[in-house]
């Protein structure tokens, strides 16, 4: 399978010879589940925006320090590559920013949470049991970094996961977009040094239960076992219904 890496936002230069950049961290998360993937990748950051959604097998959407609401040419031309995809069937999975991205584009609304900042490791619970959830477990405890959240959902749309914090955590759109507020690909020294970074914006006091959540087990390889899952479910569903 190759999958096209929509990328967002790169790692901050201070960090990025520890902990890589998102193609890197995305690659080490998948490639644990599955060695034989491929990845491409489009700087969308930089207005790289694919022009042929038949270019890959399936998408992903990073995350980013940008909000989707943010009036930059190259998120609204992302945002038009996103209907593209789900009018053409095609797989998609955002993850954070392409959680939010996948919303809004479909006619959900995303607006900063009046709870402040998420940071650390987020706890939430399974609510529904979709067939790719294989392993199956009830919990989906990831690390996490934003402010914004899907307020709305988009028509079709529903929850899979979530909060109290953050009810919109995971989101099924139909059959072929997935959406997720978490970082599977980050790990928990990335989330002390982002947070550590971030210290002023986020809050001293927000700063200390994050890193103080980072003791617990984190479902990173559970859900890019989930996500490649989902992938390879839309990507036969689609080839059936194309033969049909």
């Amino acid at each position: 399978m190759i999958i096209g890496l929509l990328q967002c936002d790169d790692v901050a230069p201070t960090l990025r010879g520890v902990h890589g950049n998102y193609p890197e961290m995305f690659e080490a998360l998948f490639q644990r589940v599955d060695p034989s993937l491929t990845f491409r990748v489009w700087r969308c950051l930089d207005g790289e925006i694919p022009d042929d959604v038949e270019a890959v097998d399936a998408w992903l959407t990073t995350g980013s320090k940008f909000g989707v609401n943010d009036d930059l040419p190259w998120i609204a031309e992302l945002e038009a590559f996103v209907r593209t995809l789900w009018a053409a069937g095609k797989p998609l999975v955002g993850i954070c920013f392409g959680h939010q991205l996948m919303a809004r584009a479909l006619g959900g609304e995303v607006a900063k949470s009046d709870k402040g900042w998420g940071v650390g490791l987020s706890f939430n619970r399974v609510t529904e049991r979709a067939d790719w959830m294989t392993p199956w477990q009830a919990g989906l405890d990831l690390v996490v970094s934003h402010q914004d959240q899907v307020e709305r959902l988009p028509e079709g749309a529903r929850v899979l996961g979530g909060s109290d914090f953050c009810p919109t955590y995971l989101m099924q759109v139909g059959e072929h977009f997935l959406g997720v507020q978490g970082h599977p690909e980050f790990t928990r020294g990335y989330s002390r040094d982002l947070m550590a970074l971030r210290a002023d914006l986020v809050g001293e006091h927000r700063v200390r239960e994050g890193a103080a959540s980072l003791s617990a087990p984190v479902d990173d390889t559970l859900m890019a076992r989930w996500i490649l899952a989902f992938m390879r479910q839309a990507i036969e569903k689609r080839e059936n219904d194309a033969r049909a």
